[in-house]
């Protein structure tokens, strides 16, 4: 194959990738069922589901409050669509849903697979749209899971294995879509991805993203468009 053809082949599959890209959170979610399949891992407690529920025996959870939404996956934004929002005019003039049906910024945002898991339900809820941070550790709240929510503080400290994809993934959608991190924040992230590098679940995670979004994470390490098929 020539430089020329090489190249528009690339070109193929990576526009291809991108338009395939979901438009809406809707449609970014039916995609993520399908690209977490394979794994079935939930992000929070590290639970495995099948379909919508959730094995909460078999991981050891034990519901805080509320059993039923314990039970099922839902799909949380890592950065809270609330963080991405409100820096945005559409969300001073209408909020949540203003935005997502009139700023296109925002509706790229919000389907951006790189800033979604899956989630149990309850802790998906209970986050909110709470920063991550260093909570005293407690042992307990829900049942064996490590991940903990301070209601007072308004601080989540998530478990250990998933702190460094965090802090990566704020740091793509900071730089993606200009997004401001405080000075704290930024500090954090940056001693989380320091101590928690990317391993290989991580990695294969973000280049299956990068074969339907058409970029992958950088923080994460480089993609390789040729191989989305």
């Amino acid at each position: 194959m020539s430089v020329r053809g090489f190249a528009v082949f690339c070109l193929f599959f990576t526009l291809t990738a991108q338009a395939d890209a979901p438009r809406t959170f809707k449609e970014a979610k039916k995609i993520a069922w399908r690209l977490y399949a394979p794994q079935s891992t939930e992000f929070y407690c590290g639970c495995k589901y099948n379909g919508n529920r959730v094995n909460l025996e078999a991981c050891g959870y034990v519901p805080r409050k509320n059993a039923n939404r314990a039970a099922r996956i839902e799909w949380e934004h890592i950065v809270p669509a609330w963080h991405i929002g409100h820096q945005r005019q559409c969300w001073q003039d209408g909020g949540r849903k203003n935005c997502a049906r009139n700023d296109q910024v925002y509706q790229r945002a919000e389907a951006d697979l790189h800033n979604l898991v899956p989630s149990i339900g309850e802790v998906n809820g209970d986050r909110s749209n709470y920063s991550f941070g260093w909570l005293p550790v407690q042992s307990g709240q829900y049942g064996s899971c490590l991940t903990q929510v301070d209601f007072k503080a308004r601080k989540v400290m998530p478990r250990p294995s998933i702190r460094g994809m965090i802090a990566r993934t704020y740091f793509y959608m900071s730089k993606q879509y200009n997004l401001r991190l405080s000075k704290q924040d930024r500090q954090l992230y940056e001693a989380w991805d320091k101590t928690y590098p990317a391993k290989e679940w991580e990695r294969q995670r973000n280049q299956r993203v990068a074969c339907v979004m058409g970029r992958g994470n950088d923080f994460v390490g480089p993609v390789n468009l040729n191989a989305c098929g």
